[in-house]
């Protein structure tokens, strides 16, 4: 009988941590809309300079600035005042936008780290990022 617990218990272990686990990457369901937001103000995509974000995969702070840096890069379309970021998996995520505010021109960055949890990787998630001149 004891075996049987014992057996019983280790498989249940195993099995949670299977199922617990996230591993960072573009093979999941998840979609990240990103507004990069400059004073609080949304930056369109301009035709000239597209919103682009890298993100950084199992990371929560800035690796550098260097695209090199980073593990992918999704590019926003001009006109529209977001980027999509498709197919991320849960787990840990940092996130580095650069785009152009037309009101100054200013080019403007800013990051932040982001976690998409288990439960919500089938969702669309709207995410703010900062950015300054």
């Amino acid at each position: 009988m004891k075996t049987a617990y014992r057996t019983g218990s280790v498989s249940a272990l195993i099995i949670l941590g299977f199922n617990s686990c996230c591993k960072e990457g573009t093979d999941g369901d998840a979609t990240l809309t990103v507004y990069l937001k400059h004073h609080n103000t949304i930056i369109e995509n301009h035709v000239s300079w597209p919103d682009t974000v890298f993100v950084k995969f199992n990371a929560d702070e800035l690796p550098g600035t260097n695209p090199s840096d980073f593990d992918a890069f999704f590019v926003g379309e001009a006109g529209e005042d977001h980027v999509h970021i498709k197919n991320l998996a849960c787990g840990k995520y940092y996130l580095y936008g650069a785009g152009l505010d037309s009101s100054g021109p200013y080019r403007v960055t800013g990051g932040m780290g982001i976690k998409i949890k288990r439960k919500d990787r089938k969702e669309l998630i709207n995410v703010d990022l900062s950015v300054v001149e």
